[in-house]
């Protein structure tokens, strides 16, 4: 029992003397830490500038493409707009024109038959 007490002490030891030797092998001190930290920082600061940049970039661009469509469909539509109201107007016109005509035939017509009757002439049969 003795000789597996000793062989656990020794190799307690030599695990943790191994251990903390890699330990500060491996450790490069607070020092280079901290420029390590510094630099991976930067290059975070710089990926996010350059994201927000593409970001932005994308929504100008896109905000410029609906601006344009928009204002391209209402001038078209008040293009449209203008033209029917122009037609209408002009249909409207051409149809008081006509019904003054036919009212103004109609007057004189009857104006006509008045003045025969008054003047004794015998009407159309």
């Amino acid at each position: 029992m003795m000789k597996k007490i000793e062989m656990a002490r020794i190799l307690l030891a030599a695990g943790l003397g191994l251990g903390l030797g890699c330990g500060v092998a491996l450790g490069q001190g607070a020092g280079q830490d901290m420029k390590d930290a510094g630099h991976d920082t930067k290059a975070a600061a710089v990926d996010t500038g350059h994201a927000t940049d593409q970001t932005t970039r994308k929504v100008v661009h896109k905000t410029s493409r609906g601006t344009k469509k928009v204002y391209r469909k209402s001038a078209r539509r008040t293009t449209i707009a203008a033209k029917d109201t122009a037609h209408r107007t002009t249909v409207v016109a051409k149809d008081t024109a006509h019904g003054t005509t036919v009212a103004a035939k109609d007057t004189a017509h009857g104006t006509e038959k008045v003045g025969d009757k008054i003047a004794g002439k015998p009407g159309p049969q």
